[in-house]
């Protein structure tokens, strides 16, 4: 029966060979040669890939890193400059608490991370995933790295068939054990990559798999069907309604309260399905021009658009002249809406 260090053994192996190629990540052979991982990107990469894919991620990181090569220069930015930076990718907290985060680096520690996870947990915006990723492998610290990837590798490994989300602490404590003292680091991001490329949600290539000799699910023909989750409840709908004013080529915009929904972007005034808002922004020759869907983590939202010629000073918002602002820095939600209205007000 193989131990949790030979089956360590055997995914670094597999790793060595297979390791993803990311713009973030040190290789296994350059690691092997001495290249240390720069813990600012580390970091960074981590908290853009929260709730997001490696695929939608990677433009950002690197435009990021290329204005912001370091936690110093990140924590100099404006703050409106990294939400314009961060549109589209959502999740608009983690803008906030990345801000945040490198300010209390720079101030508190020099510029410098943390090199434990007791020490990383001490920053804002870093919880104990991203701590335990940041030290393992930025530092090579054994801690143990559980996203939703590692999790169903170790329900089929162990097949666990309690639902997720109660089967988190058994998974967890089972990831553990496997974690290995050498080359954690590695480790870490070699579970991650044989849940993202091999042990898949579904049609897991298990053929190739490293461990598809100890793997408990693929034994019994279950491996498609862990982990089990409990159902979700239905999303809510919300409904509400968009002011897209306008006037001589400037655009009615807010920048909205740094709690909430969309915290701290640019945004175009809203009737308050956000918590915001309330009357139409600004007297105007306000018509209705379609609507928006836009999907939140946990609701449905519809919103009716209105543009109108803004007669008057506006009771919220300003009017920013068309060239002062990119539409690339509004989030989705709001980039939607002006896709749909900025034929109508010659932009």
């Amino acid at each position: 029966m193989d131990t949790p260090e030979s089956l360590a053994l055997q995914l670094l192996g597999w790793y060595d060979r297979n390791a993803r190629v990311m713009p973030w990540r040190v290789s296994p052979q350059d690691r092997a040669a001495g290249v240390r991982p720069d813990p600012y990107r580390v970091w960074l990469s981590e908290v853009m890939l929260q709730q997001t894919t490696v695929a939608a991620v990677k433009d950002y990181f690197q435009r990021f890193t290329a204005r912001w090569p370091t936690v110093a220069a990140l924590a100099a930015a404006e703050d409106a400059q990294v939400m314009g930076e961060w549109a589209g990718l959502g999740y608009y907290a983690r803008a906030r608490n990345l801000l945040k985060c490198a300010r209390a680096v720079v101030a508190l520690h020099g510029g410098q991370f943390p090199t434990t996870r007791e020490g990383l947990l001490t920053l804002p915006g870093i919880g104990p995933y991203t701590a335990s990723a940041i030290a393992a492998i930025a530092f090579d610290e054994p801690a143990t790295v559980v996203d939703g990837n590692v999790e169903r590798v170790m329900a089929r490994l162990h097949r666990v068939e309690t639902p997720l989300p109660a089967a988190k602490p058994e998974l967890t404590a089972l990831a553990a054990r496997l974690t290995p003292a050498i080359r954690p680091g590695d480790y870490a991001q070699a579970v991650m990559d044989l849940g993202a490329t091999i042990c898949t949600p579904r049609s897991p290539a298990c053929g190739i798999c490293p461990w598809n000799h100890a793997c408990r699910a693929r034994a019994e023909g279950l491996q498609s069907d862990l982990p089990r989750r409990s159902p979700k409840p239905d999303k809510p709908t919300r409904h509400g309604k968009l002011w897209l004013g306008h006037r001589n080529g400037a655009i009615l915009l807010e920048r909205r309260p740094e709690r909430g929904l969309l915290g701290g972007m640019l945004g175009i005034p809203g009737d308050g399905w956000d918590g915001q808002g309330g009357e139409a922004p600004a007297k105007a020759d306000w018509q209705e021009i379609g609507e928006v869907r836009h999907t939140f983590t946990h609701f449905h939202l519809i919103l009716r658009v209105h543009a109108g010629h803004v007669d008057g000073p506006p009771t919220r918002g300003d009017l920013i002249p068309r060239a002062a602002f990119r539409p690339a820095d509004l989030p989705t939600v709001m980039r939607k809406a002006w896709d749909l209205a900025r034929h109508r007000i010659g932009s």
